[in-house]
């Protein structure tokens, strides 16, 4: 019954147990090291193996990690008594000897080692039942700031003991968007993109996350879990750009100087900057704690302004967060004296002028800032050279610069030039200008011509642009070579049109008149043109312009007898190719400028098709015609005068054909000749392509396709490829007719249809 018994067990051990050394399927063996394979938590009185004693042994002795549970009999067979448990003992290494009668070891001690394979009896658990962390807001997303940690005692080579980890619940869930993440495998809780770009202190200050743990990887339903509650605080971001800085230019103070900072929300960030604006010198350093430097000094006068870029990176080189503008303002320090426009500064004043009249403004530079009091200048005058008639003729307006007449008029015969010497200061430096005045003739003689009427001129119609016809001359008794005795002539009658213009000679004041514009006897034969001289500087008060400033001359022109002209250079019409013999397709004008008749006639018909009223230019058709021989059809068409010098004039008539369905369908190429040999294998075939001659449409042309004769259609068959242009006849022997020769359905007898 014992006996009866153990080999029941036995049965049921072979759903568990893997033995080695080649024991594959056997439960019973010689005495040798052996390894087993257990679940953990199976029912206990299992056997493990039946061990076979060779004489002198008679009996089995067991020792080693046995904790009670293992049991080996006198007879060899070894069992355990209890449920094995992986996570109190993973490995139990035994050894087993036989003993003879006297209980001496006949053989071994052999090596058994037991190994507890894991059953998912134990449930994930968190180290913590509540964790509290904080994120800066705009912290970069998938950057973890706080872990979450369970363990489980299950085998965790296993998925028993793989966890998964996730978020359960986000309070407050704002408009249904998740602003943490986990990681599934390491617990890693870190902002989502949607986090990092509207997580707000000022709006949300705290949330609260319910965190689950799974064992079997999260893939089970018989899986076991915990979860744990996770308190966030989110705190202000403070990578944020600093206010603007100042720095005052040419510091003599030792460099580097510290002027702002930057932080990133965490420890161990990267800084760098980044020079916007490419300059070839570039001042400024950060370090690694985030303050920022000047690196020598700087110069307002250089630049003003500079605009930066700060950046934070990672360990690996990425980018935290969105780069930061610097802005550093150079400020301005008094450093600079004030410079003159020129050497010598030159203004003109007439000898007439009334006191207090402006003679012109000094305007003095200061590179230093404007509209400061390091820019702002005073002027004064500090030397007039001659002092004649007396000293301070002169005075400048203090602020403006502003140079005034002070006491009297002057006179160019008395002194026709002053020199003054001017300080120009601000409030740290001083600087002499150097100012000439020359005093100049007034404008009060008028140009007058040395002869008022210049008579006749006659000239051709044709005579060539740009020609010079005629020679005019005033003279002004001003100063010369002054706006005052410069002279410019204008045609104020007489050439509405503007074919004719003057140019004058700047050193002799002769002016030359040019033909600017054809001349045409048709609309102007004669004009009687009016010159007037005058000069660029207005006259004084009370001198004007009278008769001795005007002349005159009269120009005649003369008749060229000028060939017709067409009113077009390409005449065009559209017609039908199909229209009556006699149809009006088009007509022609052409003018002749001397308004003699004109006779039309045509060049180039080579076809013959059309003929034209000689008389009033209609064009008509006089043979059918054809598109498919030519279309657009060119002729010139010739204007002729009648009388006169019988000079003639081309242009271009284009006649356009629109096309109609004139043409029948044809085979595009001779089909004849060919042949099938009798009998057939099987039913063949030939392709046929037509075509015709008629415009085609984009598509191309649709054709029906028919067998001539009506008696073919017994052993032949016509169909369309693609429904366009090709035709492929299949030839069916439906009855013995000796040889099949394709000539007895000649080419010919398949007839394309237009469709």
């Amino acid at each position: 019954m014992i006996l009866q018994a153990h080999l029941h067990s036995l049965c049921l051990l072979m759903l568990y147990l893997a033995t080695g050394y080649g024991q594959e399927g056997k439960f019973s063996g010689p005495l040798k090291p052996m390894t087993f394979s257990i679940y953990e938590g199976q029912e206990p009185s299992q056997i493990i193996f039946q061990f076979k004693a060779n004489p002198p042994a008679v009996t089995f002795e067991l020792t080693g990690e046995t904790d009670n549970i293992f049991v080996i009999e006198r007879e060899g067979l070894l069992y355990y008594n209890r449920a094995l448990d992986r996570e109190t003992r993973s490995t139990h290494n035994l050894q087993v000897a036989a003993l003879d009668a006297n209980g001496i070891i006949v053989e071994g001690p052999v090596p058994i080692t037991i190994k507890v394979k894991d059953i998912n009896d134990n449930r994930p658990t968190f180290l913590q039942s509540k964790y509290e962390g904080s994120v800066r807001q705009n912290s970069r997303p998938g950057k973890p700031f706080l872990y979450v940690n369970a363990t489980d005692l299950d085998d965790p080579a296993t998925p028993n003991g793989q966890l998964y980890y996730q978020i359960v619940i986000q309070l407050p869930m704002i408009n249904n968007v998740m602003y943490f993440q986990i990681n599934n495998k390491t617990g890693a809780i870190s902002l989502t993109r949607e986090g990092s770009q509207e997580l707000n202190p000022a709006k949300n200050p705290s949330y609260n996350l319910v965190i689950s743990v799974k064992d079997m990887g999260g893939q089970s339903e018989n899986s076991f879990s915990d979860t744990t509650s996770v308190d966030i605080i989110v705190t202000e971001n403070i990578w944020k750009a600093p206010k603007p800085v100042e720095m005052v230019e040419n510091s003599t103070d030792p460099h580097p100087i510290k002027i702002t900072q930057v932080r990133w929300n965490d420890p161990g960030a990267q800084y760098s900057l980044v020079d916007k604006e490419k300059l070839p010198r570039f001042p400024f350093s950060i370090d690694q704690e985030g303050d920022i430097y000047v690196t020598q000094p700087l110069d307002r006068e250089e630049k003003d302004a500079y605009v930066f870029y700060a950046v934070a990176k990672d360990e690996y080189g990425k980018p935290l967060s969105y780069p930061l503008e610097i802005h550093v303002k150079v400020k301005d320090i008094n450093d600079n004296p004030p410079t003159c426009p020129s050497p010598v500064t030159v203004f003109e004043v007439q000898e007439n002028e009334r006191l207090g009249n402006s003679i012109g403004t000094l305007t003095a530079h200061d590179r230093d800032e404007e509209n400061t009091a390091n820019s702002f200048l005073n002027y004064r005058i500090v030397e007039q050279t001659p002092k004649l008639p007396m000293d301070g003729l002169f005075l400048i307006q203090t602020y403006a610069g502003m140079l005034q007449l002070a006491k009297q008029s002057l006179k160019k015969q008395d002194t026709p030039q002053y020199n003054l010497t001017i300080e120009v200061s601000d409030k740290d430096f001083k600087t002499l200008c150097f100012v000439q005045i020359n005093v100049i003739d007034i404008n009060d003689q008028i140009p007058i011509f040395e002869k008022s009427d210049y008579g006749n001129l006659t000239l051709a119609e044709d005579t060539n642009i740009g020609s010079t016809i005629l020679t005019i001359q005033a003279t002004d008794a001003d100063e010369p070579f002054t706006g005052s005795s410069k002279i410019l002539y204008h045609i104020i009658k007489g050439d509405s049109e503007g074919r004719l213009g003057v140019d004058t000679d700047p050193h002799t004041n002769t002016g030359y008149v040019i033909i600017k514009k054809p001349l045409d006897f048709e609309t102007a034969a004669v004009s009687n043109i009016v010159f007037k001289a005058e000069n660029p500087e207005p006259l004084v008060f009370g001198v004007k312009y009278n008769a001795s400033s005007f002349a005159k001359f009269t120009l005649i022109v003369t008749d060229v007898n000028e060939a017709p002209q067409f009113s077009q250079h390409v005449f065009q019409a559209k017609v039908s190719e199909d229209v009556a013999i006699g149809t009006k397709v088009g007509n022609v004008t052409a003018k002749d400028p001397e308004g003699l008749d004109i006779s039309y006639s045509l060049r180039g018909d080579t076809r013959g098709w059309l003929k034209i009223d000689h008389v009033t230019g209609e064009i008509f058709s006089v043979a059918p015609l054809d598109r498919e021989a030519g279309s657009p059809y060119r002729v010139q068409v010739v204007a002729t005068e009648v009388g006169g010098s019988s000079l003639s004039s081309v242009s271009e008539f284009h006649l356009i054909l629109m096309d109609v369905n004139d043409n029948p369908p044809r085979l595009a190429k001779d089909y004849t000749g060919l042949f099938f040999c009798h009998p057939l294998s099987a039913p063949g075939s030939l392709i046929f392509e037509a075509t015709d001659d008629d415009q085609h449409l984009f598509r191309g042309p649709h054709f029906t396709f028919s067998l001539g004769s009506g008696s073919l259609q017994n052993d032949w068959e016509v169909s369309k490829i693609n429904g366009i242009i090709l035709a492929v006849v299949f030839i069916r022997i439906k009855k013995d007719k000796g040889k099949d020769n394709v000539e007895s359905a000649q080419a010919s007898e398949v007839k394309p249809l237009r469709s």
